[in-house]
């Protein structure tokens, strides 16, 4: 029988991570098939997609909220696929309060799941290890402790290295593309985040602190990466509606980890692209900011020291981290 594999990848950094290991299983078996939830990256590799990532992509509890109904109707699309067609294995990629509804669904219906980049139990909500037990059959992590981490759990854990190694391997070896449009130096990398809501909260007051900076070192140069065309949009927008900016200031797009390769020191919005960064070894100030009422029930639920993962993985503060009221315009400035 013609094997196939349900992949649920909520989001753009997941899409990216599930399309290489489909790609993989292509090169395994050529008969393969592939449908679900996932973006350009998964498309890109014959998958017949119920839902995209980008209208899976929300931060925040209140946000979720608002967008309840859709998600549901997301979750019954897929399940009634399931159902109707029964894939070989669903691979759930990270995206949890998503997916793990999900493995708890289709294990009731008899389909074998597979989870590949583990939730972050060891921040916040232990119980979802719990929940992992019981509805998944093997968890596919990419952090060495997080092994220790279900150590006594009755789930077969696998760590299979973070796939940021294979793809900056991948990209050092590849020719440089065209210079990027620095205009002075120092060089500072601005990486305010990919979602709509994160740049709206981060941008502004990057741009305050990349002026602060500009007024002390005049041939300073920021350029401010963009993941894609959707958040170059939101960019623009937040620029045009700043109070501050620097002089020597530009926007580029799907260019980010060179960027940070090229740059002298970066502010990063918290996310995998902290860990990019400190693989890349770019000095690196880390900030995040949301609404009051997603901190608020953040700083309750979050049982970890720090944010940054590069942080998270040395025990040790790597990274000055800045928080919500925290991340002003002078103290980011100052970091860096």
């Amino acid at each position: 029988m013609k094997p196939s594999v349900l992949w649920s990848a909520g989001e753009l950094s997941g899409d990216l991570h599930a399309a290489a290991v489909a790609r993989a299983l292509r090169a395994r078996r050529s008969d393969i098939s592939f449908w679900g939830i996932g973006g350009d990256g998964l498309r890109a590799e014959g998958t017949d997609l119920v839902r995209h990532a980008r209208d899976m992509e929300v931060v925040g509890f209140v946000e979720v909220l608002r967008r309840y109904p859709y998600f549901r109707r997301a979750f019954r699309d897929v399940l009634r696929r399931a159902r109707a067609e029964p894939p070989t294995v669903a691979v759930l990629v990270d995206y949890p309060g998503f997916n793990l509804r999900l493995a708890r669904a289709l294990h009731r219906t008899g389909v074998r799941v597979v989870y590949y980049i583990c939730p972050q139990v060891w921040a916040w909500r232990r119980s979802r290890a719990r929940v992992l037990a019981e509805n998944v059959r093997r968890l596919l992590v990419i952090f060495p402790f997080e092994t220790e981490v279900f150590r006594g759990y009755p789930l077969r854990v696998q760590f299979v290295g973070h796939p940021l190694v294979d793809a900056l391997k991948a990209e050092s070896a590849a020719p440089p593309g065209p210079p990027l449009p620095w205009s002075g130096a120092p060089r500072v990398a601005v990486l305010p985040g990919s979602r709509r809501s994160e740049i709206e909260h981060h941008l502004p007051v990057l741009l305050a602190a990349a002026a602060r900076i500009g007024r002390a070192r005049p041939d300073a140069s920021f350029l401010i990466a963009a993941p894609d065309e959707r958040a170059m949009v939101w960019i623009r927008a937040a620029e045009t509606a700043a109070s501050e900016r620097p002089e020597r200031c530009a926007v580029v797009v799907g260019q980010t980890r060179r960027v940070l390769r090229e740059a002298r020191a970066a502010w990063v919005a918290s996310g995998t692209a902290t860990l990019e960064a400190a693989m890349l070894g770019c000095p690196t100030v880390i900030l995040y900011r949301t609404s009051w009422l997603n901190y608020a029930i953040g700083r309750r639920l979050i049982r970890v020291p720090f944010i940054g993962i590069a942080n998270l993985v040395a025990g040790r503060v790597v990274c000055p981290e800045f928080i919500q009221q925290a991340a002003t315009p002078d103290a980011l400035s100052g970091a860096l």
